[in-house]
């Protein structure tokens, strides 16, 4: 069952009076003390390799162009009102919640990893002339009160966390007892989630404990890892209407240039000799995707319906 305290820091003092004076006990102590030591320095370059990651790129271009809609989905299904503090989680910049909840009234703050997307969203924020805090944040680790926020948000953000169990204690934990929380995420069936598992066999093997993002957009798995934390959970599922792309070289070349993951992956790819095999299956994947729009009937131009899920909950206790 997830708890919702902070994670509480490794111990770092080293003084005699910090530990028994027996040689067994003292051994176990120094023995956990480095083991602590050691998984935090882990994760500490875990998160660096994912901020590097995402800073790769031009995510705010593509957010612009792909997925702007999504945050105003997420803001409207949590009907986000004036006054109300709001805290959008792993914002990646110019396409979050943030924005959208700023519109409406909302006193909000966002956080990222990526100083870089952080960076693009108070850019984004001030071109529009809306004043609000951003920080650069670990969702894992946020720097915030215990139920210090009305409703809490995260759109195709906090999917991307290693450690789902996590990241989901702290949405609950920063959100006050009868808040809301919402998560908008790419579906494991979906587009981007069948992306993500053709890209699995060429990329480097995960990170001990990390688990795969599109996780966050099945709706038992989300249930789990809120727990007894939430209450009057409501889940649907939405696509999002893609036209950009006529042709899967388009679709590959694009997010070669512009999509950290994808980004990432095909240096790996290349590096172990296997770039033109992962470029034939992203093609095929893409061919795939317009294909069947064509079959469907999708629309007027050729695209992609890609599938996502928006998850509500209120923090229990209220």
């Amino acid at each position: 069952m997830t708890t919702f305290a902070r994670p509480a820091p490794p111990p770092t003092s080293t003084d005699s009076a910090s530990h028994p004076t027996d040689g067994t006990a003292t051994a176990d102590t120094t023995a956990s003390a480095r083991g602590a030591h050691d998984a935090l320095t882990a994760d500490l370059a875990l998160k660096a390799a994912h901020r590097a990651m995402w800073a790769t790129g031009d995510y705010p271009r593509l957010a612009r162009d792909l997925v702007a809609p999504l945050g105003p989905a997420l803001v409207a299904a949590l009907g986000v009102s004036a006054g109300e503090g709001v805290h959008d989680v792993a914002c990646a910049g110019a396409r979050n919640a943030a924005l959208a909840a700023a519109r409406v009234g909302a006193e909000v703050t966002a956080s990222d990893l990526t100083p870089e997307l952080v960076d693009a969203g108070r850019a984004r924020a001030e071109a529009e002339g809306l004043t609000l805090p951003w920080r650069t944040a670990d969702v894992e680790h946020l720097p915030c009160d215990d139920g210090q926020f009305d409703v809490v948000t995260s759109c195709i953000g906090v999917m991307f966390a290693p450690h789902h169990a996590l990241a989901a204690a702290e949405l609950v934990r920063i959100c006050r007892p009868g808040g809301r929380i919402g998560i908008l995420a790419w579906t494991p069936g979906g587009f981007i989630g069948r992306m993500f598992a053709v890209m699995r066999p060429f990329a480097p093997p995960p990170p001990p404990g990390a688990s795969p993002p599109p996780l966050w957009g099945d709706e038992a798995y989300v249930r789990e890892l809120l727990g007894s934390g939430v209450t009057d959970v409501v889940s649907r599922v939405a696509t999002l209407r893609v036209t950009r792309f006529e042709t899967p070289q388009q679709f590959r070349e694009y997010f070669a240039a512009t999509y950290g993951p994808t980004i990432a992956v095909r240096a790996y790819a290349g590096r172990q000799g296997r770039g033109d095999e992962l470029d034939a299956a992203l093609d095929a994947l893409a061919a795939d995707a317009l294909a069947a729009d064509g079959r469907t009937g999708g629309g007027d131009e050729a695209g992609m319906d890609w599938e996502y899920r928006i998850l509500t909950a209120r923090r229990a206790g209220g």
